[in-house]
């Protein structure tokens, strides 16, 4: 066995024994092996292609990770890498999981923990344990997505390849503790304190960012939230895997608010360094048709030094035609009665949106191996008949409807 120099001088005075650091060495490599083994690392490339009918996309609806940027043209959205070792089945397991994201969409994330724009951000980082109390209790310490919601910020998981209006309002990542149980197979629940809603890394509820006042002046201000999932058990027949889920988050967001006349990032938290408490209820069902499932969710957003609430009620239904051949359907309604995504008209004697209603049909496609393959066609339309998109200046809103035809392919590794 070759040993460095240092472990060769340490054993010519007498310190060490070759033969201990030989089993040292192996004990080392074998551990490291071990850890190695149980990792694995994966993730996706995700692009994609828009059309939008009209002139002028100085205004594009605002949901997340929009930009009039990537409107009529080519675009790469984001790469993620993920590096996962899973929890395994003993008692104390232990285990983590990253997922890093390179791109436009990363730079939308707005998790970066010292507030800058950046084409690479952590969306995930955190541990993951278990303690054997019960059916087993575990734990998520460090950076995680947000518990509620029925879309992901993961948009290979997602029925359709833009997000919804009740998904831009919910909280994204929080940096913080969180807590699961399993009660039984048809009930389990989360719990958690993080420092902020977030989504900025590290951020803290107190103290001052670049000389504003960001929070309450007390250390012990923190975020809290917690959830419920009841899932339909095999005896339900068809319904069987259906689920109802509840939640909520609740504290405080130092982030600057963005809406559709402003040039914060659309993918960054939607709302003022404010207290805020965020609501969710949803629930997938099975149906007696096979391949097809419906959805629902309702979102509530409550910023409390803003006036009025802003929430939105969406329904969805795929259906799997054949192994490789599914649609996707979204209907969604937002009222946002606290102009947190559509500001209040700069003039006076023009009426600003507070009501939109989203369309969205997605087909999708497999036809090659790890490749998510989809079309979209997606109408926004502002039922105030108020102008709402479209121009060619920031602020200036022109058009009634945004449409936008769209292609997403996502190579998964």
């Amino acid at each position: 066995m070759k040993f460095n120099k240092w472990t060769v001088a340490l054993a010519a005075v007498g310190v060490v024994s070759l033969a201990s650091a030989a089993k040292a060495e192996e004990k080392t490599s074998s551990s490291v092996m071990t850890a190695l083994s149980s990792t694995t690392i994966s993730g996706y490339v995700d692009t994609s292609m828009e059309w939008n009918p009209g002139t002028g996309n100085a205004n594009p609806a605002p949901y997340r990770f929009n930009s009039a940027n990537k409107a009529d043209g080519f675009n790469l959205d984001v790469v993620q890498l993920t590096i996962d070792k899973p929890l395994d089945e003993q008692d104390w397991a232990a285990g983590y999981h990253v997922d890093l994201w390179f791109g436009p969409d990363a730079n939308a994330l707005g998790t970066s923990s010292i507030g800058s724009s950046s084409d690479f951000n952590i969306r995930q980082a955190y541990v993951a344990l278990r303690a054997p109390l019960g059916n087993g209790l575990d734990f998520k310490v460090g950076v995680f997505d947000s518990i509620i919601g029925y879309e992901s910020v993961d948009a290979s998981k997602d029925p359709n390849f833009t997000r919804s209006y009740g998904h831009t309002i919910e909280p994204q990542t929080e940096t913080g503790l969180l807590v699961s149980y399993r009660f039984c197979d048809w009930f389990s629940a989360s719990a958690g304190v993080a420092n902020t809603v977030g989504p900025q890394i590290n951020q803290r509820a107190f103290g001052s960012m670049m000389g504003f006042q960001s929070g309450p002046d007390t250390e012990s201000y923190k975020a809290y939230m917690g959830s419920l999932a009841l899932t339909a058990p095999d005896s339900w027949g068809f319904l069987s895997g259906s689920t109802v889920y509840g939640g909520g988050v609740s504290g405080y967001n130092a982030n600057v608010a963005y809406n559709a006349y402003s040039l914060t990032p659309v993918g960054k938290s939607p709302f003022a360094g404010a207290n805020l408490s965020s609501w969710y209820a949803g629930a997938t069902l099975a149906t007696p048709v096979t391949g097809l499932r419906l959805g629902v969710a309702w979102d509530c957003l409550d910023v409390y030094q803003f006036p009025g609430q802003t929430w939105a009620i969406g329904g969805y239904i795929s259906w799997q035609a054949t192994e490789k051949l599914s649609f996707h359907g979204r209907a969604e309604y937002l009222k946002d009665s606290s102009h947190i995504l559509f500001a209040a008209p700069i003039n006076p004697f023009v009426t600003g949106t507070d009501q939109v209603l989203d369309m969205t049909l997605t087909a999708q496609y497999d036809l090659w191996k790890n490749v998510i393959s989809r079309i979209e066609f997606r109408w926004d339309h502002s039922l105030n008949d108020a102008a709402a998109f479209g121009g060619t200046v920031q602020g200036f809103p022109d058009l009634v409807n945004a449409f936008m035809l769209g292609a997403n392919i996502i190579y998964k590794f």
